[in-house]
């Protein structure tokens, strides 16, 4: 996985946009609500929902914590793109994407593609 394979499977997602926040960060949104975000650089710190009965296992993970200041919303941080094979990127990114999107307003939900 790098930054274009990341990019292009999150907005190949129903209804995802992407924005650059906080000058470094490519942020992905469903709804206008992020399911993922990533540093631009060439390692790839990424960071995205998981389940919350699954949230400690996964960031007990090697190379995967805790994310900070988005941990209490159960959110993990992968350190290197190398960390997880392009099947594990795709689960986890397709999870993050449905939890976010599960909690966004009907009206929201209803405007958006199927999935």
């Amino acid at each position: 996985m790098d930054i274009e394979s990341l990019r292009s499977f999150c907005l190949s997602l129903p209804g995802a946009t992407e924005a650059i926040r906080w000058e470094h960060h490519l942020n992905f949104y469903v709804g206008n609500k992020m399911f993922c975000i990533s540093t631009l650089d060439a390692d790839g710190r990424v960071s995205f929902k998981v389940p919350e009965d699954q949230f400690e296992e996964i960031s007990s993970r090697p190379g995967m914590i805790a994310s900070p200041y988005l941990a209490r919303m159960k959110w993990v941080f992968v350190e290197r793109y190398d960390d997880l094979g392009d099947g594990e990127w795709k689960s986890f990114i397709t999870d993050s994407y449905r939890l976010v999107r599960e909690k966004l307003p009907k009206k929201v939900k209803a405007s958006l593609p199927p999935f």
